[in-house]
């Protein structure tokens, strides 16, 4: 096949990241595109960016994966596993696009990987959720509700902010998630942020879920209209960051150690399968794409649950 004719410099690494954004934006929403150019302007172009991509070695690129984990200068401080991921992903689909797309000679970089130290994710135990619980309701505000129906429904903290009062249906005892809310890179800017409310990512986070009879009763006593968020009973929103902050707080006034937000949607999940929920319901409420992933990442049994299912064997062994 005939490549593509490219005009001088347009193999530079900045030329193709460029080509690669501008048809990724033919398919993608505006927040993950904001998403992508931080990651480049923060990340890869400072690094690649005058250098053409068919130079760019294999080992070029471990160095750069290993740099980005281990930099201490004031503008990276060292990324996560996690973090340091998501750089190397857009990174290789650039190198697969210059390659399958612009045709070419790209170094391989298939098997680069970063590695995540193997940790435990925490879940709340039984008591501590139950004391979280009772705190938050005697609080009465709609922050606190909020956090209590994440506990009962494994609700993103994203989709919990963007939340409003007509996606609860009284009538049905059930909760539309329709739409999440990020804080993302504004466009045209790397130091920039704005939160955006979109639809979610993918058409299985779209989802009804059911609400237990205490849930509806709560919510309708804090019931406002259907234009205000739920998290604030006005049409002024409470973005994850803030709800973020508000959670750890009363992790500290019950003398909780702290944890993240997410917390509550690994609780309700071990919570679901404790109590004998079937998977494939479980993993339609979470709104996960299989139920593999449900399995996987999301159900952690709790020790108590080990111990009951130990003592079994011993009753059974008697």
């Amino acid at each position: 096949m005939e490549k593509p004719f490219r005009k001088e410099g347009a193999d530079l690494f900045s030329s193709v990241a460029d080509c690669w954004l501008a048809w990724k934006q033919k398919s993608l929403k505006g927040s993950s595109i904001a998403r992508y150019q931080s990651v480049l302007s923060l990340y890869l172009v400072p690094t690649f960016a005058n250098k053409p991509i068919i130079d760019i070695s294999r080992q070029d690129v471990l160095n750069f994966v290993q740099d980005l984990q281990t930099d201490k200068t004031p503008e990276r401080h060292g990324l996560s596993p996690s973090s340091a991921s998501i750089v190397l992903a857009v990174l290789k689909n650039i190198f697969y696009y210059a390659e399958q797309t612009l045709g070419l000679p790209v170094a391989d970089l298939r098997g680069i990987s970063v590695r995540k130290p193997y940790k435990p994710l925490r879940v709340f135990s039984r008591s501590e959720q139950q004391r979280l619980t009772r705190y938050l309701l005697m609080r009465r505000d709609p922050t606190s509700a909020g956090i209590v129906l994440a506990l009962h429904t494994g609700l993103r903290i994203g989709e919990l902010c963007a939340l409003r009062w007509a996606d609860i249906s009284f009538p049905e005892r059930s909760l539309n998630v329709q739409h999440t809310m990020q804080r993302l890179p504004a466009t045209g800017s790397s130091r920039m942020t704005a939160v955006m409310i979109t639809p979610p990512k993918s058409p299985s986070s779209m989802r009804t879920i059911p609400l237990p009879e205490s849930i509806v009763n709560m919510l309708r006593g804090l019931a406002e209209r259907d234009t205000c968020f739920v998290l604030s009973g006005t049409e002024d929103y409470v973005e994850p960051r803030s709800l973020e902050n508000r959670f750890k707080s009363a992790l500290r006034d019950c003398g909780i150690a702290t944890a993240g937000f997410h917390i509550c949607r690994h609780s309700f999940a071990t919570r679901c399968i404790e109590l004998g929920f079937d998977v494939k319901s479980l993993s339609e409420i979470l709104g996960h794409a299989s139920v593999n992933i449900t399995m996987n990442r999301y159900v952690h049994p709790s020790m108590e649950f080990k111990r009951k299912n130990m003592d079994r064997l011993s009753e059974l062994m008697r």
